[in-house]
């Protein structure tokens, strides 16, 4: 009879959400059981939960059941399905929400009988990607100015608790040029995901949405899995529908910590800070999916990444800087221009955007520095020159226009506004930028400020 029927009763451990199980067979190996392997857990008192296969060691398998251990005794019998977690992939997911073990969440029709794909799988061969060259707009100005989202970019918002990156999160999901969205929740309050929810149904984007969300109070072992369940359909809208995805994930700290958790209960030896030594590699294994493929769509990664502490160096934006194209940095509710950065920006600015994009870029953080300066000299009781006086001006426009998240409006706009909020405080010749770009905005901004 294959493995995939046959239900071993010989439980050797339950440690937290970890069971073991002796599979014995006469070659002193578990034949027919791989890693990532979903079992059925069944116990006499009625407890019945999915489980996944964490570690093979010979005849000594050590799965992690989904819904937790409790009410499980050592007279469970354990049956493997012989095949991996799966989520449900067709025309009928837009607009749904799933848990974090792929089963509906909503009170939608059941979808059990659609096609189902398998998780996880090797990252896009190097040869069918595009080099990034399509900029993703936004309307918030500290990006698509400053820091332009592109197209199969990997990219995180990095925040403390308390910021609300999750509603900057959900205006870039709604207000973002793509043609579906998928939102991954990783241990959301309930709270979190009515926002987010209702942020989609209000914005008119939810048909074209779809969310999988793992809630605190959900097993661990799911909040493992809804990346790879995000990430595997978007993948596929992209490769074979030819779709620009894009996908929002929150907050990977605290898949990260999941993982932590997992491996403390298998008795792996830790890492930095307790966290797992492969702790890049599974991060990388996920933010690898962006990409932009040449005979299909595109699939572009936005995460929450908080840093406890606000310490840049926790393992977990550590590495993530490592994998990413650049962050998103945001504290005091606002877009900090020096702690944010988009490596891929140069593929879009000036090519696809206004010929002026550079220069008001390079020009507006060059005086938004010195401005930062003016105000350290005026805070410690030295002599401002006018020049200070006139920085210390732009200073307050530029975070009350273009650092605040709230600021919604096109990056035409933002660019107008740009050589406006500089007109209002220097003359054409202080702000020592190309002279065919000054004569041919300049001038305009400076006159309709006069009228």
């Amino acid at each position: 009879m294959p493995a995939t029927l046959t239900r071993y009763s010989h439980i050797l451990e339950i440690v937290g959400d970890i069971l073991k199980v002796r599979v014995s067979s006469v070659s002193g190996q578990a034949t027919g059981v791989c890693f990532d392997d979903l079992a059925r857990v069944d116990d006499p008192n009625g407890f019945e939960s999915l489980a996944r296969v964490i570690k093979v060691e010979r005849e000594v398998v050590s799965l992690q059941v989904f819904s937790g251990t409790k009410g499980l005794s050592t007279r469970a019998t354990v049956q493997f399905l012989g095949h991996p977690m799966r989520v449900i992939y067709s025309a009928n997911i837009l607009g749904r929400v799933f848990r974090g073990d792929g089963r509906p969440l909503d009170t939608g029709p059941d979808l059990a009988h659609e096609p189902k794909l398998p998780l996880g799988g090797p990252s896009v061969n190097p040869a069918r990607r595009l080099l990034a060259s399509k900029m993703i707009r936004t309307n918030v100005p500290m990006i698509d100015l400053f820091n332009s989202l592109v197209e199969s970019q990997k990219i995180p918002i990095f925040s403390v608790a308390g910021e609300p990156y999750n509603a900057l999160l959900a205006r870039i999901g709604i207000q973002a040029d793509a043609d579906i969205l998928v939102f991954g929740g990783l241990g959301l309050i309930f709270d979190d995901y009515h926002f987010f929810r209702c942020q989609f149904q209000d914005a008119g984007v939810f048909a074209r949405t779809l969310m999988y969300v793992n809630l605190a109070s959900d097993p661990i072992v799911e909040r493992l899995l809804v990346p790879d369940m995000a990430l595997a359909v978007a993948e596929r809208f992209a490769v074979e529908e030819g779709k620009r995805v894009l996908v929002l994930l929150t907050d990977m700290t605290a898949f990260a910590d999941a993982m932590k958790e997992v491996g403390i209960a298998m008795e792996n030896v830790p890492s930095n800070r307790g966290y797992m030594g492969d702790l890049y590699t599974q991060l990388a294994r996920r933010y690898e999916k962006a990409a932009d493929y040449r005979d299909g769509g595109s699939v572009t990664i936005l995460t929450v990444t908080t840093m406890p502490g606000d310490d840049v160096t926790h393992p977990v934006p550590d590495n993530t800087g490592y994998i990413t194209e650049g962050q998103f940095y945001l504290h005091d509710g606002m877009l900090d221009p020096f702690g944010s950065l988009s490596r891929l920006k140069q593929h879009v600015i000036g090519k696809v955007t206004r010929e002026d994009h550079g220069q008001v870029m390079n020009t507006m953080i060059r005086l938004y520095s010195g401005a930062r300066e003016a105000e350290q000299k005026q805070a410690m009781a030295f002599d401002l020159s006018p020049l200070d006086r006139k920085l210390l001006r732009f200073g307050r426009l530029f975070r009350e226009r273009f650092m605040n998240i709230g600021v919604n409006i096109p990056l035409e706009e933002a660019l107008d506004l740009g050589w406006r909020t500089m007109a209002e405080c220097f003359e054409p010749a202080e702000l020592l930028m190309k002279q065919a770009l000054v004569d041919k905005y300049y001038p305009a901004v400076d006159e309709g400020r006069a009228a």
